[in-house]
């Protein structure tokens, strides 16, 4: 049977080296960057930075963003972690009366109107929540990595450019070592990774992909390359320009 293990699980020659560096950066924030939270989309860069902090005893609370748009598997997947989890679990959902308000008044699919409907529509369900997680946080960790794309390219480690850091312990690696550790160490994933979704958000937002497509093509796959951000991860100065 192909699945997503069987697919993509090819480590690069260098996988120990970065496996290191990971645990290193992860072991380091814990101590220097506390209070500091990881942020989960569940994944599979997540669910193996959210398994090496298990694996090295680090105390990295974590949370997750509900948007009331997630898949099934993304569900049965957060009781499963929360189930699991040695650490805080938090589940960070939108205030409903906001989301009421937008979808009377822009529809239950905002997101297909118009580029600035699916970021307000994000900013809501998204931006808004994440801010709540971070509150008194001085540093969050996630799993960006700069083979994603190109707006991702330069991604550091640790950014410290902004007030709050984000520690981004995979940032050098490759898609081939992210399954290659989920095959190594048996980790629990979200089995739309089988269906050749590669990057998995809302479910109206996120299809599978074809064979050559980029990582995140299936993400508002009807936008322009230059829009595939939700807000999350855009530093304020952005947000503000």
């Amino acid at each position: 049977m192909t699945n997503a293990i069987n697919l993509h699980a090819r480590p690069s020659p260098a996988f120990a080296d970065k496996l290191l560096e990971a645990e290193t950066t992860l072991a380091q924030a814990a101590t220097q960057l506390a209070p500091l939270t990881q942020a989960s989309s569940l994944g599979a860069e997540d669910v193996v930075i959210t398994h090496i902090v298990a694996r090295l005893g680090l105390y990295i609370p974590l949370f997750v963003l509900d948007t009331g748009m997630l898949h099934a598997e993304t569900l049965a997947l957060l009781a499963q972690t929360k189930a699991e989890s040695k650490v805080p679990v938090t589940v960070y959902e939108p205030v409903q009366t906001s989301v009421v308000e937008f979808v009377k008044r822009e529809g239950s699919e905002p997101m297909y109107k118009s580029v600035a409907l699916r970021k307000a529509c994000c900013h809501i369900r998204k931006v808004l929540p994440l801010e709540r997680a971070l509150l008194g946080q001085r540093a969050w960790v996630t799993g960006l990595r700069r083979e994603q794309s190109a707006a991702r390219g330069e991604v550091p480690l640790v950014d410290t450019s902004e007030t709050r850091a984000k520690v981004n312990p995979l940032a050098n690696w490759t898609w081939g070592d992210v399954w290659h550790y989920i095959s190594l160490h048996q980790v629990p994933y979200n089995p739309l990774h089988d269906q050749f979704f590669p990057s998995i958000g809302c479910a109206p937002c996120t299809r599978a992909i074809s064979l050559g497509e980029d990582f995140r093509s299936g993400r508002w796959w009807w936008e322009s390359e230059n829009a595939k951000e939700c807000g999350l991860h855009v530093k304020h100065e952005e947000t503000a320009a």
